[in-house]
């Protein structure tokens, strides 16, 4: 239990931070934008380079894991889609709901979690899960929320939108070009290298913060219906379904199958809310789904810990 506190306090510990920074008024309410584009434009895309850029295909290249981790995201996105749709809801509204019960929080607790329980050695699934998480899972609720958005104007019209996105999305571009720079076989620049690790360490601590701030801020009033199945879909079913997939069907080595459970036990990351103002519609249930979730976490990712011989 000691090392479940150890591991799991400092994680929680710099959320705290920054959701008491905001609460107080230390920071600002631009504070979490802001760092939160720092996370996103230098911290992460520097750290998702270095470490794709120092690895070789066949360590990346791991078909159960990235089987396992993606019938579980894809697994509940598609039932709580299916569901949504059949209560009436728009499309839009319903791949919101869907992509707030499967968006794993892989690049603000995940990294920093899976290296503090894992080593360093665990960056490597959790790099992976969040390309999944972003070019893959985002993907497909980016399409269907243009189909939604823009029925009758042509597929082709709509898959182009979303190869726009993604391309746009450091996240996306940077582990593409480590993945370039390490086919090339050249070695990364000693001024470089240090560069990408001071960015790269920088991340985690101030993803954590910065999602600290965002929980800090005010949650829209008014009764919000649908939240609690949402948060149990992603803290539940999910870690269920891929857990069950890494340790029985596919029998992982012990670091993959660890880093699989552990990564669909995260909560829900800020993407869908994100996702939601940005086309301007109702976040209320999505955001609520990403608090509770985070605060509910704190006890599922404990349970996992336990039960994992780490």
């Amino acid at each position: 239990m000691s090392a479940v506190v150890n591991v799991v306090l400092p994680v929680f510990a710099l959320i705290l931070l920054g959701f008491v920074c905001r609460r107080t008024g230390r920071m600002g309410p631009t504070g979490a934008s802001e760092l939160n584009r720092f996370v996103v434009w230098l911290g992460l895309p520097a750290l998702l380079f270095s470490v794709v850029a120092r690895s070789t295909w066949s360590e990346l290249w791991q078909p159960g894991f990235i089987t396992a981790f993606v019938v579980g995201c894809l697994g509940v996105f598609a039932f709580t889609l299916g569901y949504r749709l059949l209560q009436k809801q728009p499309l839009v509204d319903a791949s919101l709901d869907a992509l707030g019960a499967s968006y794993a929080n892989t690049g603000y607790i995940g990294i920093p979690l899976c290296m503090l329980v894992l080593s360093d050695e665990a960056l490597q699934p959790a790099m992976v899960a969040s390309i999944v998480v972003v070019c893959v899972l985002f993907a497909i609720a980016l399409a269907c929320v243009e189909t939604g958005l823009h029925a009758g104007q042509g597929f082709g019209r709509t898959l182009a939108k979303v190869a726009a996105a993604l391309l746009r999305n450091p996240l996306v571009v940077a582990p593409l070009l480590g993945g370039l720079w390490a086919a090339s076989g050249a070695t990364l620049p000693v001024a470089l290298a240090t560069l990408l690790k001071l960015l790269g360490a920088a991340a985690a601590p101030c993803a954590l913060v910065s999602l600290g701030l965002f929980l800090a801020q005010p949650q829209p009033g008014g009764r919000v219906t649908g939240v609690w199945p949402l948060v149990g879909l992603k803290l539940i079913a999910q870690p269920l379904i891929t857990g069950y997939l890494a340790f029985q069907v596919f029998e992982l080595p012990p670091l993959w199958a660890y880093s699989a459970l552990l990564l669909s036990a995260l909560p829900t990351g800020t993407g869908p809310y994100m996702l939601a103002e940005f086309y301007g519609r109702e976040g209320s249930r999505v955001s609520r789904v990403v608090l509770y979730s985070t605060l509910g976490s704190l006890v599922t990712l404990s349970i996992c810990l336990v039960l994992l011989p780490v």
